[in-house]
């Protein structure tokens, strides 16, 4: 394929190399004539391992080439990878000044350009960045239409600096943000045979995706760091903590808990990193991640109470109450506390949990929950169509069977869902459905 890369930085210098390595044509373009020269000469403009080698090897054998005549580089290649930086700007926004001049460029090119042409963003940007801002400037510099008459797709890149063209060619995933499908196969093509999952997914997915993995990065290292800080503080070594952590394959260093929901709660969690902070903040260490844990789960049970009260109707049905499927466990429940609310604010409130039962709750259980809702006999009923009959606002917090086949005639009223039914996407064409995090 012929391939044109925007950008010959980190992210475009490899790319461009190992698409040569793979077999394409690429042509790399960039305003700086400095990097333009090197490419020529067969020399990498960014230092990394391997790419010194692999610049110098597709150059020589006419694989790749560099120009600063962005019009050629269209005229000459069936698809472009906009690799160009996005950098923050001082109030922590991203600037995409070089998107935008990139896009206008490239459009101008596209509007003295017979045939189908795919651009290809690789830059990161922040989701609606491409649909709302790139693809207007060019439609508006080519005088045509995305999709119609030239592609458009978002692929942004998962390498890391000091191993990117062994990431490049032993990728994690392959993510493909898809404008029209003759673009997403184009990309497709360019990776085919390389290991790793392909997901063809709607643009903003795409580029929401690189922020989702940095974030967790970022977080994975502050919470080390910060774990260490505490164990050194009390003597111990980190390492050796986290080669017992780090073992749990199952829960901790898993796909567990990672799937949007509901506030968490229980007789552990919310305890433990209590205990953990009041630990580190007696050994004078500082750690905010982990002291804006509970805080942060604490504003994930606002929205839930949020949504209600944004419906202005009074007469809630709650499904579900323990902290979580399959106990009566009511300790520290973010149910029972939105439940709590919902009563303070004077919310004619029914609730239905099939694992609890008044009469069966016994010890610190029931302690805690008199504690908290001492009408709860009053409140709760073992009968789903009972809490659905008086309710206009059903809160599902359970996937309860009976729950779900109440739930199939229950258009009339609003669904506030904490748990992601199955049929979640279906539902939210419906105006009456609010999803609490998707």
């Amino acid at each position: 394929m012929r391939i044109s890369v925007f950008g010959l930085g980190y992210v475009g210098c490899v790319s461009a190399a190992c698409l040569a390595a793979r077999g394409h044509e690429v042509v790399g373009v960039d305003v700086n004539p400095v990097k333009v020269d090197l490419i020529t000469r067969g020399l990498a403009p960014v230092v990394e391992e391997r790419i010194g080698e692999l610049t110098a090897d597709v150059v020589r054998s006419g694989a790749l080439r560099a120009t600063t005549d962005v019009a050629e580089a269209i005229h000459t290649s069936d698809v472009s990878l906009v690799c160009v930086g996005t950098p923050s700007a001082p109030n922590g926004s991203l600037s995409t000044e070089y998107l935008e001049r990139v896009a206008e460029e490239i459009g101008a090119a596209l509007a003295e350009r017979d045939g189908w042409h795919t651009v290809v963003f690789r830059s990161t940007m922040l989701p609606g960045t491409c649909s709302s801002l790139l693809i207007p400037i060019l439609e508006k510099s080519s005088g045509k239409t995305a999709g119609v008459d030239f592609g458009v797709a978002v692929n942004p890149e998962f390498l890391r600096e000091g191993t990117s063209v062994r990431d490049f060619f032993e990728p994690p995933k392959t993510v493909i943000g898809q404008f029209d499908e003759t673009s997403g196969d184009m990309v497709a093509k360019l990776y085919d045979g390389l290991p790793g999952e392909v997901f063809r997914v709607p643009i903003a997915v795409a580029e929401m995706t690189k922020y989702a993995d940095n974030s967790f990065h970022g977080l994975k290292i502050a919470f080390a760091n910060e774990l260490g800080a505490v164990c050194a503080a009390l003597g111990l070594d980190s390492h050796a903590v986290m080669d017992v952590f780090l073992a749990d394959t199952k829960l901790n260093v898993s796909p567990a808990y990672l799937r949007p929901g509901f506030a968490f709660g229980g007789s552990c969690l919310p305890k433990d990193l209590r205990g953990l902070v009041y630990a580190a903040r007696r050994a004078d260490v500082s750690v905010p991640l982990l002291s804006h844990v509970l805080p942060s789960n604490e504003e994930h049970l606002r929205r839930a109470f949020d949504l209600v009260a944004a419906t202005g109707k009074r007469r809630v049905g709650l499904f579900g109450l323990s902290f979580k499927p399959g106990t009566d466990d009511l300790r520290e429940s973010p149910l029972v506390e939105l439940a709590e609310r919902l009563l303070g604010k004077g919310y004619d409130l029914r609730i239905y949990d099939a694992n609890v039962s008044l009469s069966r709750l016994i010890g610190a259980n029931r302690d805690y929950i008199e504690g908290r809702l001492p009408h709860l006999g009053e409140l709760l009923t073992n009968s789903v169509d009972d809490v659905m009959a008086h309710a206009d606002v059903c809160i599902i917090g359970c996937k309860d069977p009976a729950v779900l086949t109440a739930l199939e005639n229950a258009e009339d009223r609003t669904i506030i869902d904490l748990v992601r039914l199955p049929d979640a996407e279906s539902r939210r064409l419906n105006p009456g459905y609010v999803g609490l995090a998707w």
